[in-house]
């Protein structure tokens, strides 16, 4: 792997528009980040000046220019990102499980040409699995029975041989050391020695183990990976140029046609996985967050009609950051969802200021309830709405212009959503809360309007 990063870092260096490449192969288990030997990081620092665009397309040729390895180009807050999520993986990850090896990797290999032919995904890769050569050794059940050898006893001849098996302990000097009998290394490395191993005969004599057994060299997977007592396989692509959960729709219509036999499934995880869980524990948390916001409402404004509909006219305001989220690039990423966030704070917090404005002018300062009560509180409250949101749209506007840079995958995003719900917000509080108060906000028992007296 050193090797390899070597060879890649010199050919980073010479893609113009790339001013410096940074490199460390797998650390030790003390480092910030425990990886293994086959990994290695690469750090491309790129020009301002340069074409972004050529520039990636070049580094991502380097880095599928070498066969057998598996890469995936990432900019530093995207990785940030996913070491948050306590995620590596790639954005889809397919997880087949099953028993036989062979019908596992069958059917890996096919689940890796059906994303191959989605739109959107890279990088399409199954899950490494090196075969090393492996002495294998199998007992004839007929040939030891015919001699009289119960299976067992081969198994531990061949074991004592190969792996050796202790037979007692030597005390000297207050030390206590084991006694191994183990075979002499020039019969472990030989095949040929092997089979002529004398196996002990039950009633005497000898038989040579490969007159009782089958003894060959044969491939074996270096690693078996289970989960629940089943083996497993992953299939790995990630998602560029598209929209997630619509990429996900596309491979779960193309996996649906896949037949699998008896006891073998697929489970879809990676990043999908992670934002379906997150999802899960937003709503969760949305769902008790607008219970206690409702009731906030209802006390701070004492009355529950007027807690209801100030709740209830909250979400208007995000018609403005949807529309931006749309005029941005149409992903709702986490950057819109703490823009959505923002907007929900200030849309609630200028509408109890302009409510609260309303009742304290007809409380205290004895202004009777109707059109002229409104219209003054919405006037006294004109210029705090305004200096909110002009305030914020002025700290983010420089964020909206850039456009969507490499660096800024949340805050262009936020930005954007941001500006839009401002428009929507404020229209909301200047136009529809004074709409609302007056149609809900007299109190039961309290005068109304005065009349025009008929002479």
């Amino acid at each position: 792997m050193t090797r390899v990063t070597a060879l890649a870092s010199r050919e980073l260096r010479a893609i113009p528009g790339i001013e410096d490449v940074g490199a460390h192969v797998g650390r030790a288990v003390m480092s910030d980040r425990s990886v293994g030997v086959n990994s290695g990081e690469l750090w491309v620092s790129l020009d301002a000046a340069g074409d972004y665009d050529r520039t990636v397309a070049a580094v991502q040729e380097v880095v599928d220019g070498y066969p057998g390895m598996d890469g995936e180009l990432l900019t530093y807050p995207r990785q940030r990102i996913q070491q948050v999520l306590g995620r590596d993986d790639a954005g889809i990850v397919v997880r087949v499980y099953g028993q036989d090896l062979e019908v596992l990797r069958a059917k890996a290999e096919e689940v890796r040409g059906l994303l191959a032919d989605v739109d959107g995904t890279t990088d399409q890769q199954v899950e490494q699995m090196v075969e090393e050569p492996t002495l294998e050794i199998e007992v004839d059940l007929a040939k030891a029975q015919r001699f009289g050898i119960k299976p067992g006893d081969v198994r531990r001849a061949a074991t004592t041989m190969l792996s050796g098996i202790q037979v007692g302990s030597l005390f000297e000097e207050q030390k206590v050391f084991d006694v191994v009998v183990w075979g002499a290394p020039e019969v472990r490395g030989s095949v040929a020695d092997l089979r002529e191993l004398l196996v002990d005969l039950p009633d005497g004599g000898h038989v040579r183990l490969a007159d009782v057994a089958e003894v060959a060299i044969k491939p074996t997977p270096n690693a078996i990976e289970r989960e629940a007592g089943t083996r497993k396989i992953d299939v790995g692509a990630n998602v560029r140029d598209r929209d997630l959960g619509a990429v996900i729709g596309d491979v779960e219509d193309r996996l649906d046609a896949v037949e699998f036999p008896l006891g073998y499934s697929f489970e879809l995880l990676g990043e999908f996985a992670e934002r379906q869980s997150a999802t899960q524990r937003l709503r969760g948390y949305a769902m008790a967050a607008a219970v206690g916001v409702l009731l906030l409402l209802i006390l701070a404004f004492r009355n529950w009609r007027l807690g209801l509909m100030a709740f209830l006219a909250l979400p208007m305001a995000l018609i403005g950051g949807l529309i931006g989220a749309y005029l941005g690039g149409g992903v709702i990423s986490l950057g819109s969802l703490v823009g959505f966030f923002t907007v929900l704070g200030i849309v609630a917090r200028n509408g109890i200021m302009l409510i609260t404005h309303c009742q304290h002018l007809e409380r205290e300062e004895g202004e009777r309830f109707g059109p002229a009560l409104v219209l003054r509180g919405a006037t006294e409250r004109l210029s705090p709405i305004l200096m909110t949101a002009l305030a914020t749209a002025l700290a983010l506007v420089p964020l909206a212009l850039a456009g969507d840079l490499p660096g800024h995958e949340i805050e262009y995003p936020m930005a954007v959503v941001i500006l839009g719900g401002l428009v929507t917000a404020t229209l909301l509080n200047l136009f529809i809360v004074p709409l609302l108060y007056l149609r809900f906000g007299r109190d039961r028992g309290a005068p109304g309007p005065a009349r025009p007296q008929v002479s």
